[in-house]
């Protein structure tokens, strides 16, 4: 049973989003502040973060980004308004998704299974590590590790990462990207992908460089290599 942790100031969306998740058998623990929800987490452990955006005292931004100091745990943003300016600041502090709220029990389960089912891609069929540069991917272990030292990863940075270096030099463009990593075959939000190669960079390529690894192809998309 898949353990989420909601934080939500909200009453009535804290009640009736814990209460549908509940009820096609999640197992939610709920906080009404940011405060309390990183206080849940080592207790708590869950296996995704549902993170509503706008909170009193620490802000969902600010929450997302104490998460991400020790866990690459998934989350996905609730926000009040299809804001372009908070969400993408919301995706650049490591979430990995997003929901406008008001929204159906039935689209936050699926965006729910979505996130989740990135961590148990099943390795593109290609066991073993492969080393491309100073990047051992470990496929069926889903790991990364640059010179030898581990890189923490998100799910959607380690699916986009695999998905990426499966067919290195082959161009994808950013609604492939979308439809394969986050599912979102009905909603073309460039965003996503956009703010996930972001952070993908900042872990992966020499920040004194030009991007090796994850290349723009403009005008298509992204590839990865040639090295």
């Amino acid at each position: 049973m898949p353990r989420i942790l909601l934080i939500e100031d909200d009453p009535s969306i804290r009640e009736g989003v814990a209460l549908g998740l509940r009820g096609r058998g999640h197992d939610v623990s709920a906080a009404e502040t940011g405060e309390a929800g990183l206080a849940l987490m080592g207790s708590v452990r869950p296996d995704l973060v549902l993170l509503d955006l706008m909170l009193p005292g620490i802000n969902g931004v600010q929450v997302c980004h104490r998460i991400r100091e020790t866990s690459e745990v998934p989350v996905i943003m609730l926000t009040a308004r299809g804001d372009d300016f908070d969400i993408v600041i919301g995706l650049e502090a490591g979430a990995d998704d997003y929901i406008v709220k008001p929204a159906r029990t039935e689209v936050i389960e699926a965006r729910v299974r979505a996130v989740l089912r990135r961590l148990q891609d099943p390795a593109a069929n290609r066991p073993g590590v492969e080393v491309h540069g100073e990047l051992a991917i470990d496929r069926a272990g889903l790991t990364v590790a640059k010179n030898g030292g581990r890189v923490p990863l998100a799910p959607s940075e380690i699916k986009l990462l695999l998905h990426l270096s499966a067919s290195p030099e082959q161009v994808f463009s950013r609604q492939q990207l979308l439809e394969y990593v986050w599912e979102h075959s009905y909603h073309a939000d460039a965003r996503l992908v956009d703010a996930c190669v972001r952070r993908l960079r900042h872990k992966v390529e020499d920040p004194a460089g030009s991007p090796r690894y994850i290349q723009t192809v403009r005008g298509f998309g992204y590839r990865f290599g040639p090295l």
